[in-house]
This record gives C-alpha cells, structure tokens and sequence, in this order.
C-alpha cells in the first residue's frame, strides 16, 4: 500500500449506505479482480477492484466481502475473507494482510481465511433469498476478457439456480457518484500532487524536449508523492493534439509548437483528471492566444453551468452552445454554418467533438446513472476544447470539480491556467540552472 492509511470510517459508511438499500433477507458478494496477465508467465501488479475498495480499503488480491444484514448468525452478516498468510507467499509475493490489519484498514470485525468462504457461503445462501453480483456495467465498458466476477455469476447460478438475483452495481453507481467529505479530501490530494508535476514540466519544457522526457518529468514527481498515473499520459506536441486519445509520446516539441497535457495523478485509487496546453517556445503565438483563451473562456463558463438538478446530457448542449459563440468569434464558424447545420451534427463538431465532462472517482470515468442530475457531491472533470488539424495544433483546457448546492468548487483553482502566467512561469523556468541540461 503506497499511500498512507485511510480512516477505516470511510468504508464503514460506504458500507452502512449500500446495507440501507438492499431489501430484507438480501446477500451481497464483491470480488477483487483477477490479477492482469501478461505474455508468457508475467502478470502485473494488480488494479483494485474500485467497488471492493470503495466498501473495505482492501486492495489485495483474491479477496471477497459478504454482506448479509439479515444472516441469522450476526457474526456473518459483514465478513470479509481474505488469503491466509504463510511463509511461501511471503518469499514469492511479500506481505499479505493478517486478520487484525485487515480488521483496522477496513472496520471489518468478522475476518476469516479464503478457504473458509465456500462453507459460509453456501449457509448463507440457503438461508437468504435475493442475491446481489456485481459486474462492470460501465456503458462504455469493452468486455472481451471473462473477469473474476463473471465466473463467479456463472458458477452460483449453475449451484443455486431458483435464488431470485439482482444487480448489484446499480446500487453502487447511485452510492458511488456522490463523494463525501472524505473522498473529496483525497481527491483534492491527487489534485495537489498534478499541480505539483504541472509546475515542475513548465521549468524544463524547451524546444527539442521530447515528449517521453516530459512524462518522465512527471512521473518523478508523482511517484515521489506516492502517486501514480491516473490514466495513460497523453503528452501531445503539434498536430498530434488532434489525436484526442494521443499515447506515442515519442515526437519532439518543435519551436511555434502548443503542447497538450492530459496528465494526471492518482492518490489512494482516487483519480484527478487535468489538461492543459502550453507554448514549447515559452510564448504563445498571436493566434495561439487567441484560441487558448477562447478554450479557457469556455471552461469556466461550462464550470458555472455544473449546478444540482442539471443533467449532463442539457450541460453538454449548453457547452457547446458555448464553443460554438467562440468559434463564431474566431471565424471558424460564420452565421450561415449554424442555419444550416444538420441537428443531429451540429457545426460545432467538428472543432469539439467530445464530452465536456464526466464523473471522475474511483475510476477516472466514473460510474454514475447519467440519466440522474447532478447533485452536491458529484465530482465532475470539465473538459472543452478546439482542434484545428489544418493548423497543426489544438488547445483543451481541463479541471476537477464539485458540485455543491453553491457554485461548484475547482480542485484545480490553484494550478496555473492562465496564458500570461503560464507564459511567466515558463520564462523563469528557462532561466533557472535547473533547465539546462
């Protein structure tokens, strides 16, 4: 575990909200994932599993939490079961989590060996009646690899067939999307560690850096926060900006180029989610500017219309809404493309073709029912752009936030976004011993 201990209350009230909302004589089941393979004998450190953690802090592998509120047997009615330490795990993998530990991480009282749940489980399950799984229904979820919960679906229906089963992660989206006080707090952290790595690229971003340089500079500083990426770096110089979904990192920052940084950090598996765009040289060009502060005029008009009671499907119409005023002011757009438009494919498209914003949590795309409106406690990333590939660059501007009952709160408010400071800062980047390298 890299980052430092949560307070185990967080999970006991995550717990405490899903056991209000299961019917009587309900069971509940989560899986860790599967470990990730990959070729030959090789695996890698294993992902937790967002909804385990949500409900325990737990992230080893193998591990299973139970729920039964009505178990006749109290003991049973919250159990997690977890693999027992032995001397050959700990020369091949390293330290696995006694009973008492996993008692403290997760508030858990009843902690019981992996080899014992097969036995409880089937009490349980002949005692109760509607049984919960879990899956990831994520909408925009590609499921080609069967996962640890999918086997585990297939092999209780076949054993108990006549249960009456539900959906599990229905439950945990409603619960999910809302953040406490505690959740925020974290993921202001991992906010915190991105603005530091921000601010440490602006001292050494120069004409000729390589754009894996500039990953590397990043994760010197995440890492040495205890963070970790929160989603592939997209480090995008040029004209590779207008690839939304940039991975390479091998070209060159070229002079008169903008750099696009979708970079971010992740603390205790709760993600932030940043974008900005800077001038390699140190100064924007004049049409540079130009866009950049469009983008940036949108973002914080975007950020104010995040209110309680909206849904994203209308914050996206009036995003665009809002690019489109900015790409008519920019000439890339006149009052004839927008009468003529199709409805279906709005004119705005092709400048800014993605969502404005998402749920950011646990997992980078959050779960979440979209078809909700947003409520106090969403956390959402704010995310406008426009691509000119026929210019040969793009600028998206992207923060954290909250809704709040009151205008929503950027987590990213202290991160330099503005032209002339970023403009600045790189200037005493350049003159600082540091840069020279």
């Amino acid at each position: 575990m890299r980052h430092e201990t949560i307070s185990a209350t967080l999970f006991v009230e995550n717990r405490a909200r899903l056991k209000s909302r299961l019917p009587a004589g309900s069971l509940a089941i989560v899986n860790a994932n599967d470990i990730p393979p990959t070729n030959a004998d090789g695996s890698r450190i294993p992902i937790p599993n967002s909804d385990l953690f949500y409900l325990t802090g737990i992230e080893q592998e193998e591990t299973i939490l139970v729920l039964a509120p009505d178990a006749f047997d109290p003991k049973l009615r919250e159990v997690l079961f977890v693999r027992e330490p032995n001397a050959h795990l700990k020369t091949w993998e390293g330290h696995k989590h006694p009973k008492d530990e996993a008692q403290a991480l997760s508030g858990i009282k009843e902690i019981k060996w992996l080899t014992e749940f097969p036995a409880i489980f089937h009490r349980l399950m002949c005692e109760l009646e509607h049984v919960y799984l879990n899956t990831n229904e994520h909408n925009r979820a590609v499921i080609e690899v069967e996962t640890r919960d999918a086997r585990f679906v297939q092999q209780v229906r076949a054993k108990y067939p006549l249960h009456d089963y539900r959906r599990l992660a229905r439950l945990l989206h409603e619960l999910r999307v809302v953040k406490s006080d505690a959740e925020v707090a974290l993921i202001r952290r991992a906010c915190g560690i991105t603005g530091q790595g921000f601010r440490r690229l602006l001292r050494t971003v120069r004409p000729g850096t390589m754009e894996y340089q500039v990953e590397a500079e990043l994760a010197h500083e995440f890492i040495g926060h205890r963070a970790q990426f929160a989603y592939n770096p997209i480090i995008a110089s040029g004209a590779n900006a207008c690839t939304l979904h940039y991975n390479q990192n091998d070209q060159p920052c070229r002079e008169g180029d903008l750099l696009l940084l979708d970079v971010a950090a992740c603390y205790a598996n709760y993600q932030s989610d940043l974008t900005r765009t800077i001038p390699v040289g140190g100064r924007f060009t004049k049409r540079q500017r130009q866009v950049y502060d469009a983008v940036l005029r949108s973002l914080r008009a975007a950020t104010k219309a995040a209110v309680p009671g909206k849904l994203h499907k209308d914050w996206q119409k009036e995003s665009e809404k809002i690019v489109e005023k900015e790409l008519l002011r920019l000439g890339l757009l006149t009052p004839r493309d927008i009468q003529r438009q199709d409805p279906d494919k709005p004119a705005v498209k092709k400048y800014f073709m993605h969502g404005v914003g998402h749920p950011i949590g646990l997992d980078v795309h959050d779960v979440g029912l979209l078809k909700h409106p947003f409520a106090p406690g969403w956390v959402l990333t704010v995310e406008p752009g426009i691509y000119l590939p026929e210019e040969g660059f793009a600028v998206r501007l992207e923060n954290t936030v909250v809704v709040t009952e009151g205008e929503p709160l950027d987590l990213m408010a202290d991160i330099p976004i503005e032209a002339d400071e970023i403009e600045a800062l790189m200037s005493r980047g350049a003159k600082s011993p540091r840069s020279r390298r």
